[in-house]
């Protein structure tokens, strides 16, 4: 496994993690109801495994970064606007 697959799948990681929290906060401020976030979590948890398992191991490189870096940037831009 090459060290830019392993970095580029941490850096989707950590911040699909904390937009995935983001995502679930706002569902919690619009419905008010657990189980829509719940159901929300895992919607966006599951889209994460599965980014992260094709980042890992076939996504070419220039996918790879481009999905990472978008990740990161939507994920700023999210966190500023909250």
């Amino acid at each position: 496994m090459e060290a830019w697959r392993i970095l580029a799948t941490a850096l989707l990681g950590v911040s699909g993690l904390i937009g995935t929290l983001l995502v679930m906060a706002r569902a919690r401020e619009k419905t008010g109801r657990g189980t829509t976030v719940a159901v929300t979590g895992l919607v966006g948890l599951t889209a994460l495994a599965v980014a992260a398992v094709l980042t890992l191991t076939t996504l070419p490189g220039p996918v790879t970064w481009a999905l990472a870096g978008a990740t990161a940037l939507i994920v700023s831009v999210l966190a500023l606007a909250s």
